[in-house]
């Protein structure tokens, strides 16, 4: 056996053998119920049930080990003809060991003689009922086994991409942009040297921005509320424009009734930066930049929007032009947090400007 077999995915053992007894169970009281001629009294019914019973035990019996086997040919590295050719093997087998288990009871209820009669009587047919009985306990067994590894593969393919979306979410939470830093260091210095009062403003405002971002990691924390991540956009504005000035106009268009909504941590932030980076830095001109937020009438999510009037992009090549902005990172976050219901959406255009749209659900 490969060493695949071991990697098959662990049914709950309890699970499998309560369905299998639940099926024996059934066929069983169908038997009965066949057999039974109930307008003949009571005694008539106990002759069915013996009569299931004795016919039916060996099946039931050898079913038990069906399952092991058919779990072990899913673990073999073998095209589907060659696992047809095993099964009607174990098929043939299975049908054999059914009529010795019938010819070993017989011999011991009521002698050789009769035991010798009843299989020259019942060769053929246990043969080919140990073919469809074999088949239909088959196919059961492989039908659970293949849900169950489509459900594991399922599951596992989930748990993946979220750990990756929150790895890559870690990391843009984990650290602000080294250009930021270096341009907003720089900033200070020479502040400093003009304004001390508005330098020691500026630099309580860095050290917010730290403290929030060192919190968030340290605390681990999934939900922060939206006017908590507005203060931490509004440092990071506000430092930004020592460097900018006048170039960097902001819109604020935020409801007050969103603010103790409840967003993942540096989930506006990022969005923010994508447009101060790419949207209004490269302009001599400058731009604006405008941040949106309100209430969904129907589902009374919250909607998030940023928005600036910079160059824009072609959609299809986000990654290329607009790198290391964490989007993807972000929608596959959105994608995968809230039971898949937040949405992350990107509208741009060439000369039409960027935007984004979150909407989350409360």
């Amino acid at each position: 056996m490969s060493a695949s077999a071991t990697a098959l995915p662990q049914l709950p053992q309890r699970r499998i053998w309560l369905a299998y007894g639940g099926g024996c169970l059934l066929a069983w009281l169908l038997y009965v119920l066949a057999g039974a001629e109930f307008q003949r009294g009571l005694w008539q019914l106990g002759v069915a049930v013996y009569q299931a019973t004795l016919s039916l035990w060996p099946p039931m019996l050898l079913g038990l080990g069906v399952f092991p086997w058919v779990r072990a040919l899913q673990g073999l590295e073998m095209g589907t003809p060659g696992q047809l050719v095993l099964h009607a093997f174990a098929a043939l087998m299975f049908g054999a060991l059914w009529q010795l288990c019938e010819f070993g009871s017989a011999w011991l209820l009521f002698g050789l003689e009769h035991a010798s009669a009843v299989l020259v009587q019942t060769l053929l047919w246990r043969a080919i009922w140990g073919v469809f009985v074999y088949a239909a306990i088959a196919t059961g067994f492989t039908a659970m086994l293949q849900t169950h590894r489509a459900r594991t593969a399922a599951l596992a393919t989930a748990q993946a991409e979220s750990a990756l979306a929150r790895a890559e979410l870690a990391a843009i939470s984990g650290k602000l942009n080294p250009h930021f830093l270096f341009n907003t260091l720089n900033s200070l210095i020479a502040l400093t040297r003009k304004d001390a009062q508005a330098a020691e403003g500026a630099l309580l405002r860095f050290a917010g921005m730290l403290r929030y971002v060192l919190a968030t990691k340290r605390e681990a924390t999934d939900r922060v509320s939206l006017a908590e991540e507005v203060e931490f956009v509004r440092d990071y504005l506000a430092l930004e424009s020592l460097r900018l000035g006048p170039r960097l106009q902001i819109d604020w268009q935020l409801d007050p009734a969103t603010l103790e909504d409840e967003i993942p941590p540096l989930s506006l932030q990022p969005l923010v930066e994508n447009s101060v980076q790419h949207g209004v830095a490269p302009r001599v001109a400058g731009g604006s930049i405008r941040i949106r937020s309100g209430r969904n009438a129907l589902n009374q999510g919250l909607e998030l929007s940023v928005e600036d009037d910079g160059p824009g992009c072609e959609p299809g090549r986000l990654d290329e032009e607009r790198p290391g902005i964490g989007l993807s990172a972000l929608k596959r976050r959105f994608a995968l947090d809230y039971e898949g219901r937040a949405r992350l959406r990107v509208q741009t255009a060439p000369g039409a400007g960027f935007r984004v749209d979150l909407w989350i659900p409360q």
